[in-house]
């Protein structure tokens, strides 16, 4: 069982007053320090709820007295708070929003996950037993299949505070806008249709650059559709109604669900309205003991309400607000936004690197650089990155229509790391495909990077129509420029490379010094888009070994094949049906999947471990959405891969040997991997 959790408050504000005066409701907390930047106040406030101590924030987090800290400053300093708390090794109840945007609120996921602590947002309404009761009853069909959600939090404020303050993070979408949203994604969540909306459609007024007011409707897998509202400027009633082809429950006042005063009444076909109640419940004391439970269990997260509903809630409430137009001036594109923890280089260990031919050396994975919403989501992750030694970002022209370079450039500036990273820019894809657009996209290309050169320029497609030989001359005046240090070809055949480097070899200019063509351990049957080529067949193998050739493999991981996605009987993917569905693609994904099962890492990690254990340089370019997928594809650094495990993977004991699935390299006497039948036997 937990035992006592000895808290401090971090800001002794209005909601923090709520905190401490239902504490001692709690089974297993106490109030033990209280910390703010004004030492009067919190003086004050630890002698009003009994705290034996008093201090700054700095005091009260390296206080040995003290195991769990309670953030209730304003939005813009919960990441930084939580941040230090979790370096100081205490646990933390964090204020909603857990940050500002989703980008911030990965980066403070990420340290508390790899910290060993447990952070909880805190939505105290989601402990209490009615809302619980609520979410069971969608969950067991009581209220028949459930359509649709209504839920409202507003209230009309003043017009001065924080709350009217962008740069603070007002308005009403940050501060009560995420119990409504939280709420119709855990309806979704207990309806089995998961939490994240397909849809979201939204309308509002933004004045002063804050949201007034806002509603949004939601649409989810299934045609469940949610209606909520929010403002700061608009008073409705606060109430919540879930309605079900079975029946209605509605509560009124939901979120804050007074000690002796909440009910709800459940209305279900031919049958009497019901009113149910719940007693004495503290909100507040009922978060503070689901924490105290999930740190006795060394559990991390409170299983409640763990980290990644709290992403997708910030993704969803970013969504809101992008909808309105809204964004703050601290997390503008050309914002200067400061890192959340130190970032630096490994100085031991990390992404391992290797030299390409006239640029230098380059971590063996890339960080793809064309799926970055904003600057907030792109910092987070490419100090992620950079900080486990990726020194090595791949961007291309086309990418974000510009928005990808730009985003690069802007961290590369906030960060004054140009002089310790590889920057691969791509440029020339079809349709313009020519030696004139070259240099003209690689001039708009290095001004959105911010920087003079770049460190490897690969074509982005080949145009067979033109000869070799004007390729090269457009690429070598590049190079004598100093705009470009090396260069390679991206999408390009062996045919077409061999001929420009043989071209280049006869008029003395520098060749191509890379590929970046399609290779996983699932062999490509197709590409996903015209003009791409893939390498994955023998005869292309063969030649990069025999050459030592660099490739840098895009979709190193078969986008997704390995995820758990691909089954044979699911065929709703169709491209991932087109390019990868095969008896032996299917063979080696079992295959995969055994190996990441007896080494105890997911079978994405294999997959690309595999793409990193060929005896050609590899270096894999990889394109995670969040911090999440970044971590997930390092673990591949972890899983050393032998020749033999390599050729097992592959399947090739089957094709040098014409017989069936055999034994893995590791498997002792008596010990066998096995190998169930083959997709469609």
């Amino acid at each position: 069982m937990p035992t006592t959790v000895r808290w401090a408050v971090l800001g002794p504000g209005r909601i923090a007053r709520r905190f401490a005066s239902q504490l001692p409701h709690s089974r297993h907390g106490r109030l033990t320090a209280v910390g703010s930047t004004d030492a009067g106040r919190a003086q004050t406030f630890a002698e009003e709820f009994g705290a034996s101590s008093a201090g700054t924030y700095e005091q009260v987090l390296t206080d040995p007295e003290v195991d769990a800290v309670y953030v209730s400053t304003v939005h813009t300093t919960h990441a930084e708070l939580t941040l230090m708390a979790l370096a100081a090794g205490k646990h933390v109840l964090c204020e909603k929003p857990l940050a500002p945007n989703h980008g911030t609120a990965m980066a403070v996921v990420d340290a508390a996950r790899s910290s060993g602590k447990v952070l909880l947002e805190a939505y105290m309404y989601r402990f209490h037993p009615l809302i619980t009761h609520v979410l069971d009853l969608v969950r067991h069909g009581t209220l028949g299949e459930v359509h649709h959600v209504d839920a409202a939090f507003s209230f009309r404020a003043g017009g001065t505070g924080r709350l009217f303050d962008p740069a603070v993070a007002g308005g009403g979408i940050l501060d009560v806008g995420g119990y409504p949203f939280s709420f119709a994604q855990a309806v979704a969540r207990a309806s089995g249709v998961g939490g994240a909306p397909e849809r979201l459609d939204a309308g509002g007024q933004v004045s002063g650059g804050v949201d007034e007011w806002a509603l949004a409707t939601l649409g989810f897998t299934g045609g469940l559709t949610a209606t909520i509202r929010t403002g700061i400027r608009m008073h409705t009633p606060s109430t919540i109604a879930v309605h079900g082809t079975a029946g209605t429950v509605t509560i009124t006042d939901p979120w804050l669900l007074q000690p002796g005063d909440a009910a709800a009444t459940i209305a279900l076909l031919g049958s009497e309205p019901e009113v149910v109640t719940a007693g004495e419940a503290h909100t507040y004391a009922l978060e503070a003991d689901a924490l105290a439970r999930a740190a006795a269990a060394g559990a991390g997260e409170v299983p409640e309400l763990p980290l990644d509903h709290s992403l997708e809630l910030s993704q969803g409430l970013d969504r809101w607000r992008a909808a309105l137009g809204l964004r703050y001036p601290f997390e503008t594109d050309t914002a200067d936004i400061p890192p959340l923890r130190e970032v630096s280089a490994p100085t031991t260990g990390g992404i391992p690197s290797a030299p390409i031919e006239g640029a230098g050396e380059f971590s063996r994975l890339v960080l793809g650089c064309d799926n970055q919403p904003d600057l907030a989501h792109a910092s987070a992750l490419f100090d992620a990155f950079f900080a486990s030694g990726g020194t090595t970002f791949d961007t291309a022209y086309i990418y974000g229509g510009g928005l990808q370079e730009r985003l690069v450039g802007q961290w590369l500036r906030n960060r004054g790391l140009r002089d310790q990273v590889r920057l691969i820019v791509k440029g020339a894809h079809t349709p313009h495909c020519d030696p004139e657009s070259i240099g003209r996209q690689l001039t708009e290309s290095l001004e959105r990077l911010g920087t003079d050169h770049a460190d490897l320029y690969l074509m982005h497609r080949d145009n067979p129509q033109v000869p070799v030989g004007e390729f090269v001359q457009a690429l070598d005046e590049q190079i004598s420029a100093g705009r470009i240090r090396s260069f390679g070809g991206s999408n390009w055949s062996l045919a077409r490379l061999q001929e420009a480097n043989t071209w280049a070899q006869e008029h003395q200019m520098q060749g191509f010094a890379a590929l970046s063509n399609h290779f996983s351990l699932a062999r490509a049957l197709d590409v996903p888009w015209t003009g791409c080529e893939h390498v994955s067949d023998p005869q292309s193998r063969r030649w990069l070994e025999e050459q030592r050739f660099p490739l840098l493999p895009w979709s190193a991981q078969a986008r997704g094949f390995f995820t758990g996605r691909a089954h044979p009987q699911d065929r709703s993917d169709a491209e991932l049906v087109r390019c990868y569905y095969s008896e032996d693609n299917f063979e080696r994904l079992h295959r995969a999947s055994q190996m990441a099962a007896e080494r105890d890492v997911p079978t994405t990690a294999i997959a690309l471990a595999y793409v990193l254990a060929q005896s050609f340089p590899t270096f894999a370019l990889i394109g995670p959405r969040s911090l999440a997928e970044l971590r997930s594809s390092m673990l591949a650094l972890q899983v050393e891969l032998s020749a033999e495990d390599v050729a097992w993977l592959d399947l090739r004991d089957q094709e040098e040997e014409g017989s069936g699935p055999t034994p893995g390299p590791g498997a002792g006497a008596g010990e066998s991997r096995g190998s169930a039948p083959r997709a469609g036997a």
